[in-house]
């Protein structure tokens, strides 16, 4: 199933999918520009770890001049504020000369983790969505210590549209992923294509520190990264679980 979290009338509802449309709580089913998306996520009683990937596609690393691809993760944190919904906008400085987006897994944790082997992994994910992490490579000291303004900059990593359950996607590392520029396709890739596959992850963070219901892995993106101006409507997609739409400011 699909879930969404979204706002009607000024309150927040949790919703579902059912032929395209969004299905609230009420029954009532809306067209998903009737509503205001918020990123699928429940609200947690803690502050929600969000660790991101950077590197974690060998072509992308390949992209950017790197010989070859990191040995272990490279990994970093973002803060909550950094999220934003389907169909909201991202705010491009005006100072900047290139903004890329970067398509990518995200991996919702469904339950506390502390030192998963790799073949339990699956049991503890709620569901998969789509993000778009927004970088400025202007801001960028180090490839290995990404600078805050490039990760961290609120609203700058649309989360969604939907939360897809564990069951509904069978195998995670094999499914499709491509973004669009104002209906152009500028990115493709595979989930094949991690070098850190998503159990591997799991099994390697959960390692040192403690994995929470709500917590969110984002997975790394293929290359194919553009620069993203005003007005560009941007469309991050992968294959069985949705399509997110966000447009630079």
């Amino acid at each position: 199933m699909k879930h969404a979290r979204v706002q009607v009338d000024g309150m927040v509802v949790n919703a579902t999918e059912r032929d395209g449309q969004v299905v609230l709580e009420d029954g009532r089913r809306l067209w998903q520009d009737q509503v205001t998306w918020l990123p699928p996520l429940a609200p947690v009683e803690r502050p929600r770890t969000i660790l991101a990937l950077g590197l974690n596609y060998a072509d992308h690393a390949k992209e950017l001049a790197f010989k070859e691809p990191p040995k272990e993760p490279l990994a970093f944190l973002k803060g909550e504020r950094a999220l934003n919904g389907h169909r909201q906008t991202t705010r491009r400085p005006a100072d900047v000369q290139f903004m890329h987006y970067e398509c990518e897994l995200a991996v919702v944790i469904g339950r506390k983790a502390k030192k998963v082997r790799r073949e339990d992994a699956y049991g503890f994910i709620a569901g998969y969505t789509v993000a778009n992490d927004y970088a400025i490579r202007d801001y960028l000291e180090n490839w290995y210590r990404p600078n805050l303004r490039v990760k961290n900059r609120d609203g700058a990593t649309p989360l969604g549209p939907w939360l897809v359950d564990t069951a509904d996607i069978p195998d995670p590392m094999a499914l499709a992923l491509k973004t669009t520029v104002n209906g152009k396709l500028t990115q493709e890739g595979s989930t094949k294509d991690m070098i850190f596959d998503v159990p591997f992850l799991i099994e390697y963070f959960s390692s040192f520190m403690t994995l929470s219901p709500g917590d969110v892995i984002l997975t790394g993106t293929p290359d194919g990264v553009v620069d993203c101006r005003p007005g560009d409507v941007v469309v991050t997609e992968i294959e069985g679980i949705g399509a997110l739409m966000n447009t630079i400011a």
